[in-house]
């Protein structure tokens, strides 16, 4: 079992020794580099390459998801029919469909309700615990409503993607992107999914895909578009980070 204490000292030493290391792209890359201490990252990464194969033929290693939710799942859903190997999934709402459908499929489902917790960082470090007890290294926020606090972002820095229904930075901030973009008579919206960061969807863009408003647009015709796109983004975003984690930036 991984000592969270420990993980979070590694994600400082990344931060600390990586901070300048830093890659400039465009739009479907990862702007950051992710951060390792030389000794741990490079132990992790030869037991990985040790214990796993390359799936995809990509020339990257699968690593072991961890999947938050709030509303129906259908991210978490794309996700298992494709393949990945989702270790754990949490949720702040235990009736959302994503948590049935979890259960339904034998995920190790954790349920962080705010309500059972004095405060948004102990229910954040209760789910910390949680993922790191099942193994996860990669955390995909989808559709999850709620903000990580520094517990969680400390935790798993570099390693939280997030899937926002908009063309950030355009609608960032809220849930509610797809129904601004549509009364705000833009022309088109999107999806985007990037890094997690302190900063509420500022973090570094993965991918981006547009999807235009056309006329006659409902909110649901829209929003049906918009999950379209993020089903294909949001899994080449996954393999992005997978292949960046797993591989490694060199270690100087």
């Amino acid at each position: 079992m991984a000592d969270p204490a420990r993980l979070r000292a590694h994600s400082q030493a990344w931060q600390d020794r990586r901070r300048r290391d830093v890659r400039n792209v465009q739009h479907g890359s990862w702007h950051d580099r992710c951060r390792r201490s030389r000794r741990g990252s490079v132990r992790r990464d030869r037991r990985r390459r040790g214990r796993r194969s390359d799936r995809s033929g990509s020339g990257h290693i699968p690593l072991k998801l961890g999947v938050a939710v709030s509303g129906q799942g259908t991210n978490l859903r794309n996700l298992v029919e494709l393949g990945f190997d989702v270790a754990a999934a949490v949720t702040n709402r235990p009736s959302c469909g994503g948590a049935d459908f979890a259960r339904r499929q034998g995920i190790p489902l954790g349920e962080f309700s705010q309500k059972s917790y004095p405060s948004a960082e102990h229910r954040d470090a209760a789910m910390r615990d949680f993922l790191v007890e099942h193994g996860v290294e990669i955390v995909v926020d989808a559709g999850y409503d709620r903000i990580h606090t520094r517990p969680f972002l400390d935790a798993f820095a570099g390693r939280i993607i997030n899937i926002h229904p908009s063309l950030l930075p355009d609608f960032a901030g809220g849930m509610d992107a797809i129904e601004q973009a549509l009364a705000g008579g833009a022309r088109r919206t999107g999806a985007t999914a990037h890094v997690v960061t302190a900063d509420l969807d500022a973090g570094p863009i993965l991918l981006q895909e547009a999807v235009p408003i056309l006329e006659g647009d409902t909110v649901e015709t829209l929003r049906r578009r918009v999950h379209e796109a993020e089903y294909r983004i949001l899994p080449k975003a996954i393999r992005m980070m997978e292949a960046e984690l797993a591989n490694g930036p060199t270690v100087r």
